[in-house]
């Protein structure tokens, strides 16, 4: 007796193969894609490039001591800026008088190590110069490491 073969229907392999390889070159084009934007990106120079050290944090104005001196000779005027500097959140602004009234210009001074809170305190008081503290003050002012001249103009 003769039996018929179960029908089977042949795999379709050229499919599989259509299939694989539309996956294959999908994810080789994302790929170069990806490879391509990376090579374009003008970060990735920067990637090569020397590091700057980060600079510090700011010290907030919280910790921060200002001594605030009247070198114009107008009365209150080291006060007012010493309230003020309070207000904005200085930990200190100690008002004075300058060693001389008349300074023509106001100024901000810093320690060694302040510039960065100098530059800011100038920005908060709104004097646009801004020096290293090349005299001496007064001794019991001596840890203050910034110091606000307060001139005429």
């Amino acid at each position: 007796m003769e039996h018929a073969p179960p029908f089977t229907r042949p795999f379709p392999w050229r499919l599989a193969i259509l299939v694989a390889s539309a996956l294959a070159l999908a994810t080789l084009g994302g790929l170069v894609l990806t490879h391509q934007a990376e090579r374009t990106r003008p970060a990735a120079a920067a990637d090569h490039a020397p590091k700057k050290p980060l600079a510090a944090p700011l010290r907030p104005r919280f910790r921060i001591s200002v001594l605030v001196l009247n070198g114009n000779g107008l009365s209150g005027a080291a006060g007012g800026l010493a309230t003020d500097l309070l207000a904005t959140g200085y930990h200190h602004a100690i008002p004075a008088d300058a060693p001389s009234l008349d300074y023509a210009r106001s100024l901000v001074l810093f320690r060694p190590g302040w510039q960065r809170e100098a530059e800011r305190l100038s920005r908060d008081a709104r004097i646009p110069t801004v020096a290293p503290l090349d005299g001496r003050v007064a001794p019991e002012y001596a840890s203050v490491p910034l110091v606000v001249i307060l001139g005429a103009n």
